[in-house]
């Protein structure tokens, strides 16, 4: 199922994206360095993102910490992010392509890079790290690279963190997830989100209705109609503000969002709101950008941890112990997570249990939630009579 995906991603990528195949990249004219140091094993760094930035306050922004980590540990050692602003995928390829030469290590955020298996093969001294994707070859189908650390995460997981404590804070009864693009691990999250109510629903008490406006239905990229709330973009805030206030009118007050840049529209129509509304963050603590005045409007925010692992896997490259493979990291190894530390969240400590309760179950594989392609329901997971 797993070949027949890919070639499917490609495939659509490649038929929604075929204009774009000249150099669109747009690098940062100075790189950050922790200072000149005296290292012999210093390392050159770049990070290409698509097609929003590595200031995105969310996806990108999260990745480029654990870059910045890692210089801040290796003096010398120095980053400089390219931004690719089409996300078309052979402008992608293209971006990565004309830097590689300068580069020790590239880290590639985002499914548009999966085709990178061409130029890492021509560059088996350049390490990648390629996060939210699998390498594939021309026909689409997943393999493994010596010089590429390609890891994906299990969004379903975060997203039925999200679920539970939206569940349980809500006073409308109606809450709600918006996305950016139906691709596999943003519909990974909606359908983690939708399991985390129907788990908190039937185990916590709850009466929480999920809202999708059908005018914003996702399709999957086998073509299926997924439902859900899709902006259409992960760079489109003014489409996500248009999704937020429709939302807002049908009565939700907590909406989780997965949405790149397109979040931030959200953010804003909850923060113009009269009621008392809340987001859900993604991908990174987004406490600090909840802030409205003397409030603030995130609830909590669900962790996709790859800044730490970023961090880890360029140490590889430093002391030479990398190697090369596809990994998918979870709640078992602490990749997947949710904010609850004390002033970055707005949960109350009987929330905050039966949140950690759940997680629990998740680390230890009682509880499966839906994915987009794990054949898994929101109304039907593994773990759902689990307590």
């Amino acid at each position: 199922m797993r070949k027949k995906l890919m070639s499917m991603i490609a495939c659509l990528a490649a038929v929604t994206m075929l204009a774009g195949c000249g150099n669109n990249n747009s690098a940062a004219t100075d790189s950050v360095s922790a200072g000149s140091g005296s290292s012999e094993k210093n390392l050159k760094i770049a990070i290409v993102s698509s097609p929003s930035g590595v200031d995105d306050g969310s996806f990108h922004q999260e990745s480029y910490s654990g870059i910045l980590s890692f210089i801040a540990e290796h003096s010398g050692s120095t980053v400089t992010p390219v931004q690719e602003t089409t996300g078309d995928t052979a402008a992608c390829i293209q971006a990565v392509s004309d830097i590689v030469a300068d580069y020790d290590a590239i880290v590639l955020d985002g499914f548009q890079f999966a085709g990178i298996s061409e130029v890492a093969a021509d560059n088996p001294d350049q390490k990648f790290i390629l996060v939210d994707t699998f390498p594939s070859d021309a026909g689409g189908n997943e393999i493994t690279l010596d010089n590429v650390y390609a890891m994906q995460f299990k969004e379903q997981e975060g997203g039925f963190l999200a679920g539970v404590a939206a569940a349980l804070s809500t006073q409308t009864n109606k809450v709600a997830v918006v996305n950016g693009i139906a691709y596999p691990t943003n519909v990974n999250y909606q359908y983690g989100f939708m399991s985390g109510v129907n788990y908190s629903n039937k185990h916590f008490g709850t009466t929480a209705e999920i809202v999708e406006l059908a005018s914003y239905a996702g399709t999957d990229v086998t073509g299926a109609n997924v439902g859900g709330n899709y902006v259409g973009s992960f760079a489109d805030p003014a489409n996500g503000k248009v999704v937020g206030e429709a939302l807002i009118k049908e009565g939700c007050d907590v909406i989780f969002v997965a949405a790149g840049a397109s979040g931030n529209g959200v953010f804003t129509a909850v923060k113009e709101s009269a009621a008392k509304d809340f987001v859900i963050g993604c991908d990174t603590d987004q406490y600090d950008d909840g802030t409205n005045g003397d409030e603030n409007v995130i609830l909590t925010s669900t962790l996709k941890v790859m800044g730490k692992n970023n961090n880890r896997v360029l140490k590889t490259i430093y002391d030479g112990t990398f190697k090369g493979g596809n990994y998918t990291l979870g709640a078992d190894t602490d990749s997947v997570s949710y904010v609850s530390a004390d002033g970055r969240n707005q949960l109350t400590a009987e929330t905050i249990e039966k949140i950690n309760k759940a997680y629990d179950l998740i680390k230890k594989g009682t509880i499966v939630p839906a994915a987009n392609f794990n054949g898994l329901t929101p109304d039907n997971f593994t773990g759902l009579d689990a307590e």
